[in-house]
Order: structure tokens, then sequence, then C-alpha cells
């Protein structure tokens, strides 16, 4: 097409005469040149100006019909000529590289927009995988699949235009992308072996999937210059990802939240319209007198189920206290001896089946902690030791010093145990551990154990016994909450 624009201008300037002489015949040959290097480029640009200033030689110059040059005047219009000519192709060529790579911007930020303006609309994960997968294999034309984290490993999530068949090197590479939030696979510096290009798909410090590409021929998948519109569209799908699983999250804390709201209320109503009638009850039930000893025996079971529903009760409302803050504290010493000899007696009905083994050396010293909610913490942990150990199993409780001036009171049963991992959960508000001694009860009396032992600045643990078959429930007292005697400190 460009030597055909010069033909033509030659056949122009041999059946039109120029007014200006063969030097304006010379400017004629500037618009092949410009038509070239603005339509095909730079090489097609100088090329044309090459082939324009030999016709205007051979044409135009005496003696014509040769490429030979008398006059020295000629000599100088014909290179300047072609240096016009390759000038004018550079400027040329590189407006003609500016339009287009506008254009290719345009359409880059056209197809984002487009993009991103689809994603708003998409309100599940899996939704954007297949939106992902489709709009980039239709912009880049490449096979496509995107790969999210699975218990297993990583599974296939969303694919275009079908899910494909990826080998053991293929996953491998897939692995490596989204643990090393990497480019991995064909044409990067890891596992170049296989066919796929992947990469990690991701927001802020959170990996949401690995996306893959490849090309049915083996080519390569991805040219350099469609990179930045490849990594435009994975930032936006990642965002999109993010924005999906805060709002699941927020979801879920709201309705926690409303959950939580509903239990206090429930609870705190439950625990003070019940605590009335039953203080009655255990009035009434203690001044009662039995007429004969079936009578006595009813009597007493009656007392013994009366008080583990106001313990039951009491639990409601110190967790109502506990979720409520309101929690008050007045830190006394407190003997240890004591503090057990107190709780036990209060949970002689549920002891009498459960012999009591008591190991406090006489001179351990006084712990600081409030006397009313160690009470409560040894009550509860006691009564959970006696009802799921055994009939006839003993409760072992003992008190020794750990470390430099701490002590440790630990709680001991012969129940099944707790399975592992499970030793934290079992604090857990209303928590039943299945498979363990801790599936059944309310699930209040740990949880309160744990809520009074943080209030008093304690700590409190689960876990197995080392000897034998049976959970152990340790409270450890540092050294600030450890009152050493005169004589010893």
């Amino acid at each position: 097409m460009s030597l055909l624009l010069v033909a033509l201008v030659t056949l122009a300037g041999l059946l039109v005469p120029a007014p200006g002489g063969i030097t304006n015949v010379g400017l004629l040959y500037l618009i092949p040149v410009m038509v070239a290097a603005t339509r095909y480029g730079l090489r097609t640009g100088v090329v044309t100006g090459l082939a324009s200033s030999l016709a205007y030689n051979f044409f135009f110059i005496p003696p014509t019909h040769t490429f030979t040059i008398q006059d020295p005047q000629n000599i100088i219009s014909v290179l300047v000529l072609l240096g016009v000519a390759v000038v004018a192709s550079q400027l040329a060529a590189r407006v003609r590289a500016q339009a287009l790579l506008a254009g290719r911007s345009a359409a880059h930020n056209s197809a984002l927009a487009a993009f991103a303006q689809g994603l708003t609309g998409l309100s599940t994960r899996e939704a954007v995988a297949r939106t992902l997968c489709a709009e980039t294999g239709r912009l880049l034309d490449v096979q496509t699949v995107l790969l999210v984290p699975a218990a297993g490993g990583l599974e296939i999530a969303a694919a275009a235009p079908r899910a494909p068949h990826l080998e053991m090197l293929d996953l491998t590479a897939a692995r490596w992308a989204g643990d090393h939030n990497r480019p991995a696979g064909r044409d990067t510096d890891t596992l170049s072996a296989s066919e796929w290009l992947f990469h990690p798909v991701s927001a802020g410090a959170r990996l949401h999937g690995v996306f893959g590409m490849a090309r049915a021929d083996a080519r390569a998948p991805l040219d350099s210059d469609r990179a930045p519109l490849l990594q435009s569209l994975l930032d936006q799908a990642g965002l999109a990802f993010e924005r999906i699983a805060l709002e699941q999250e927020m979801a879920a804390i709201a309705h926690i939240t409303e959950r939580d709201r509903l239990r206090a209320a429930l609870l705190s109503s439950v625990s003070h319209d019940l605590r009335t009638p039953l203080t009655a009850v255990l009035g009434a039930l203690a001044a009662l007198r039995a007429a004969t000893p079936e009578d006595e025996a009813h009597l007493a079971t009656a007392r013994v189920e009366a008080e583990r529903l106001a313990r039951f009760v009491g639990n409601l409302l110190d967790m109502v206290r506990i979720e409520a803050g309101a929690l008050h504290q007045t830190i006394e010493p407190v003997d240890l001896g004591e503090a057990v000899a107190s709780a036990a007696h209060d949970l002689r009905g549920v002891l009498d089946d459960h012999p009591l083994r008591i190991a406090i050396a006489p001179d351990l010293p006084f712990v600081l902690v409030d006397p009313q909610l160690f009470h409560h913490c040894l009550i509860n942990l006691i009564d959970n030791a006696a009802k799921y150990g055994p009939p006839g199993s003993p409760v072992d409780i003992v008190a020794r010093r750990e470390g430099a001036a701490g002590l440790v009171l630990e709680v001991i049963d012969e129940g099944p145990g707790l399975p592992p991992g499970e030793a934290a959960r079992v604090f857990d508000t209303f928590a039943r551990i299945e498979g363990s001694d801790r599936k059944g009860g309310t699930g209040l009396g740990l949880a309160i154990v744990q809520g009074f032992a943080q209030a008093m600045g304690l700590a409190v643990t689960a876990g197995n016994r080392a000897d034998r078959q049976g959970a152990c429930f340790a409270i450890r007292f540092d050294a600030g909450h450890v009152k050493e005697s005169a004589g010893e400190g």
C-alpha cells in the first residue's frame, strides 16, 4: 500500500507539471511517508521514504531515468528529502504508538470498570469465582481456573470454559503460589515446566484463592503487555472476596451479639423469678420434720434437689454478673484449708457417694482473693468432679508450691477425662464436650469458675491427670496473690 502511494505521487508529478518545478514534486513525496508511518509504523515509513527518494531521483532529477545526479544542488535536495522522510516517519510512528497505547489503556480501563461494576452486585464467593474465570478467559483468550483453600489443600471453585484436569505438577505450582503469595508455573522461575501459570488472589494478608491460566495450543498463557490487565483483574477480585468475607464476619458478629443479649436477658429474668420461690421452698423443707423414716428419706432427697436447684439459680445469677461486668471484689487473705472445708460443707449432700481427700499442708501461706468469689469457684470445681466421677470414686484436692513464690490448687477426679484439644473449650458458657465426662450438666459451672478466677487475676486450667484416667482442674496463684508470713517473708 505504501509503495502504491509512492507510485501514485510519481504518476501525478509526471502528468501534472508542478508550478514550482521539481522541488515542489519532492515535497509531494512526504504524503506517502506520513501515511505509511502513521498507519503501519516506523519501519514501513522509513522504507517508504527511501523509495520516495529513489523515485524522485529516477523520474525528476536530470538526467532522468537514471540514478545519476549531475547538479550538486539536486544531491542536497535528495538528501534533504530522505532526512525529512526519516524524521517525519519517526514522529508519525511515535504519534501512532501513543494512539495505540491510549486505545489499549482505554480498553483496559473500560474492561476493568465493567468487571468491577459486575463484582459489586455479587454477594457470594461462588459468583465472584465464576465471574473472574469467565471474564478473564474472555479478555485474555485463555483457559482459566480458580482454586480455593480447603481442608485437604486446594480445590477447584470455578473454571472457564470447563473444569480442567490438573496434573500433580500443576497442583504443586498452585500450592506454591498460594503459600508464597507469588506467581508460579509457566514463564516463571518456579515450576516452569507446568503448562499453567498461577497467580495468588489475595487482599491484605488473607489468601482467597489461586488463579490459573493456560492455552490449549500450549503457547505462553500471558503476553507481557497484558500482565497489568491481569493483575488489575485479580486485585479487583481479591477486594470482592474480602468484601464478602467481611460482610459474613459482620453478620456473624451481629448474630452472636444479638444471641448474647437475648441470652443475658433470659438468664437474668429466669434467675430472678426463681430465686424468691426457691428460697421459700428451701425454708419450708428445712422446717419440716418427718414422722417416719420413709418420710425422712423423701425429705432428704427433696432438700438435696432443692439445694442443687438453688446452686443452679445462683450460677445463673453469677453468669449474669460476669457478663455484665458487675463483680465487686473484696480482696482478703484466705486460708486454703478453711476455704476447701467450707466448700465441702456446703456440698455435703453431693459428696455422700464421693470420699473427699484433701492434701493441703498446714504451713502453706494464705492466698489473696475475694472470699465469696473463691468460695463459688471451689463449689463449682468440687461439684463438677463429683458429678462426673463414677459412683464411689474419690475427689482429691491438692495444694502445693509452684515455682519460687506461687501456689497451685488442684481438684482431681477419676472420670473419663477430657478429649485431646478440648481443655480450653470446657470453660465456654454452656459448653458440653462430647466423648468426655463433661457432656452433661448445664455448662455454666466451669464458665463461672473461669470468670471469677479471671476477675480476681488468677489463672485456671484444665487437663487430664498423668497417673490414671481422670481430669484435673487447677487454680494458680502467682506471687502477687500469695501472702507469706512475716517469718517466711
